[in-house]
């Protein structure tokens, strides 16, 4: 389906970007990552910051198993970029993170994605959802604007594409495992 947004919203969505199927292989492949306790900035985990991020991340490099999936994010990407930013970006110089919230209580509180010690800086942040939305209760996405937040609609293989710069968190898990890929794209600093 074509990206849709509303007026004034601070991101974008892309709906059925993917099908069942893959996001099946998609959620194996991820499942079998090595996976550790999510970080904030420069911090380690040994450091104690869980009032303000909860969660177990894991990373996707591009390989011939999963090269297809690079391959259709930096596609939506791409498109989402042209029809609504516009942003000079040059592609992907991470790799795609696999978040899992897996306890209740697990977050992110607000926070943008300005990344650390890269070498172009993070412009375009998307993010994917593997999890169906009846799997889970809470962990809701939401972007700030001004003084107010929109939620974005928790739905299986939707894409929600912003600004890496705008405020955004992920409210607490209050049942279930909700899992999502982000995707950072990089590119030259502002003008």
């Amino acid at each position: 389906m074509p990206p849709t947004t509303r007026e004034h919203e601070p991101f974008v969505v892309w709906e059925n970007g993917f099908t069942s199927e893959e996001l099946d292989r998609i959620e194996a492949y991820c499942d079998a990552l090595p996976q550790r306790k999510a970080t904030v900035g420069d911090k380690t985990e040994d450091d104690d910051f869980a009032d303000y991020r909860q969660s177990k991340v894991g990373w996707i490099s591009s390989n011939p198993d999963t090269d297809w999936f690079y391959d259709k994010m930096a596609w939506i990407s791409r498109q989402l970029n042209a029809m609504f930013y516009r942003f000079d970006l040059t592609g992907f110089v991470e790799d795609m993170q696999f978040t899992v919230y897996d306890g209740e209580g697990d977050h992110y509180e607000w926070h943008i994605d300005a990344g650390v010690n890269h070498t172009a800086p993070r412009k375009f942040s998307l993010v994917l959802q593997l999890t169906d939305p009846n799997e889970y209760a809470g962990g809701v996405l939401q972007l700030q604007v001004a003084k107010d937040s929109t939620s974005v609609k928790r739905e299986r293989g939707l894409v929600a594409a912003f600004p890496s710069y705008t405020l955004h968190r992920v409210t607490p898990v209050t049942r279930g495992i909700r899992k999502t890929i982000v995707v950072w794209v990089s590119g030259p600093p502002f003008k």
